[in-house]
């Protein structure tokens, strides 16, 4: 999901903001078909650009799908990782926020249905909408996503770096973050699901590479063979070189990534985490053994709890006209 530091502050902030609003925080007024009767083809126009985009830009699949994450990770799901700064201080300037691509594609959908019905979809259900798009288009099975959601005014770089879970992030912290959010240890296992698409810097995790105590040694819980491979790709102090989180399988909705977890070839410690625990463990065997027989149909559902993070619902809020700024 991202790297970044946690602060304790931020995290009792986000408890207490879920504990004061927990309508909010379980996603009431948010329902399947939404904008039946105000734009009835409102999911139709996003496949349709998304199926343009796909097509000619296929490497925006996974960071199309992780700006939905980070975005419900951050404020939960009301378009917040969208908004510009002047002063370059909003959650996409946060270095979590680095690797997300893909601002032009949601510009571009927001157009086409401003077009169709004017200030009626909001900016946070275009990446709810545009996540479920990419997870078709790169092989995983469609899903019912609810829609309703309204676009929240306030973003915040100091946010984006407390709240957002780091890729070196073990498994009693994971289980915890994912808990206060409402999910389950089976949704953080399915969800940790999505890095079967896309790319990560080689700072995510180069300290598994060349100095995980300090002592510029290698994590040894990871394959000597993968750290070789990977030492090949990310010199030491690398910012900038991308490399696959699902090697020879980038641009597919499959389970290769929870074989190569299992393999011991999980990139990030917090991929690696899942073989901790018994739950987590339990499942990712189980999908390897039956060939991923309930991974594509968990996912969908995963994602829409996900996607009942922290709504804005109702009359609050504001139906952003252009996604990157407030009205």
């Amino acid at each position: 999901m991202a790297c970044s530091k946690l602060f304790f502050s931020c995290l009792l902030l986000q408890l207490t903001f879920l504990f004061l609003v927990p309508e909010v925080a379980h996603g009431q007024g948010l329902k399947v078909g939404f904008y039946q009767k105000t734009c009835p083809n409102a999911e139709a126009i996003v496949k349709e650009v998304m199926g343009q985009v796909m097509s000619v830009a296929p490497s925006l699949s996974g960071p199309l799908l992780r700006m939905h994450f980070h975005d419900c990770f951050v404020r939960g799901c009301e378009g917040s990782v969208l908004l510009n700064s002047p002063t370059n201080q909003s959650e996409k300037n946060a270095i979590p926020n680095f690797s997300l691509r893909g601002f032009q594609t949601i510009d571009r959908v927001k157009t086409a249905l401003e077009k169709a019905c004017p200030g009626i979809v909001s900016c946070a259900d275009i990446l709810a909408l545009v996540a479920r798009e990419t997870v078709l288009a790169t092989g995983g099975l469609s899903y019912d996503v609810e829609t309703g959601r309204r676009d929240g005014n306030v973003s915040i770089l100091n946010e984006a770096l407390n709240d957002l879970i780091p890729p070196t992030t073990n498994i009693t912290i994971l289980k915890a973050d994912f808990a206060k959010r409402g999910l389950s240890v089976k949704d953080l296992v399915v969800l940790s699901g999505g890095h079967t698409i896309g790319t990560s810097h080689c700072s995510s995790f180069s300290d598994r590479l060349y100095n995980f105590t300090g002592k510029g040694d290698a994590d040894p819980t990871l394959d000597s063979k993968y750290i070789a491979r990977l030492k090949l790709r990310c010199k030491p102090n690398d910012q900038t070189t991308l490399v696959e989180m699902d090697p020879g399988s980038v641009r597919t909705f499959d389970i290769k990534y929870f074989d190569l977890i299992q393999k011991r070839r999980g990139l990030f410690t917090s991929d690696s985490a899942l073989l901790d625990d018994s739950e987590t463990k339990a499942y990712l065997d189980l999908q390897i053994k039956t060939g991923g027989s309930t991974f594509f149909e968990d996912f969908g559902v995963s994602m829409v709890k996900m996607g009942r993070i922290g709504v804005i619902t109702g009359t609050a809020g504001e139906v952003r006209k252009v996604c990157s700024k407030v009205n």
